[in-house]
């Protein structure tokens, strides 16, 4: 039975026993890296957590060992206050699938880390490197409520720099990024629609398809029914 005491080892046994070839086939089909998948969903990962608790040394030896289901289990189980710059370097040079940056995105905004890594991560020229620093900023955007509003407007400027990546994975990134600012509140709404009308009416193709598609859902009728409705009444 495993549970906190349980050792890295001991859990990648248990992770084995889970082994689902139909799920890693289905994982494929979402654009999951799979070479070292065990097919287990990041649901049941979750609920393994819950059991182990968090230990930040046993998720490092838990990442150590290559397999998806053990580093995911790795992200979800390392301490925020724990971890440093130094230790997401070295997670980000492992980094080769677009879920497994999203959920270490997570854990980096957890620890803190996004005004260090964010513009270090995104002047990295490596694809899921810089996909990393926009789904901090896409994370901060939702998570950080207490945060002010102008340091995730701060980062427009990256936004609008790195909107000519035509690479999949970071242009889907800093998209995402762009659409969470402009709906973290009315506040951070007008300058992020200003930016995607401008990308939108740009002549770079990749560019015009960040705005373009960013425009369409911050102009959503009920994106701005939201927004209103959250923003405190006006005297």
């Amino acid at each position: 039975m495993i549970g906190p005491s349980s050792d890295a080892a001991e859990l990648v046994a248990h992770l084995r026993t889970l082994r689902s070839e139909e799920n890693v086939a289905g994982m494929a089909r979402f654009g999951i890296v799979t070479e070292t998948a065990l097919g287990i969903s990041n649901p049941d990962i979750q609920k393994i957590a819950r059991l182990v608790k968090r230990k930040h040394e046993r998720a490092k030896e838990l990442w150590e060992s290559g397999i998806r289901e053990a580093r995911v289990l790795a992200l979800y189980t390392a301490e925020p206050k724990k971890l440093t710059p130094d230790e997401a370097r070295r997670l980000a040079d492992d980094f080769a699938s677009w879920e497994i940056v999203d959920t270490a995105a997570d854990l980096f905004v957890e620890a803190r880390l996004e005004q260090t890594l964010v513009p270090e991560f995104a002047a990295d020229e490596r694809e899921f490197v810089r996909r990393t620093a926009f789904a901090m900023i896409a994370g901060a955007a939702v998570h950080l409520k207490k945060e002010p509003d102008e340091t995730l407007l701060g980062w427009l400027p990256l936004i609008a720099a790195h909107a000519m990546d035509s690479r999949n994975f970071v242009k889907k990134a800093v998209n995402w990024a762009l659409r969470n600012i402009g709906k973290r509140n009315l506040a951070c709404h007008g300058p992020a629609l200003r930016l995607a009308e401008r990308l939108a009416a740009s002549e770079d193709r990749t560019a015009r398809w960040i705005g373009k598609d960013a425009v369409r859902e911050l102009a959503d009728e009920k994106v701005l029914a939201r927004l209103n409705k959250k923003s405190p009444a006006t005297p």
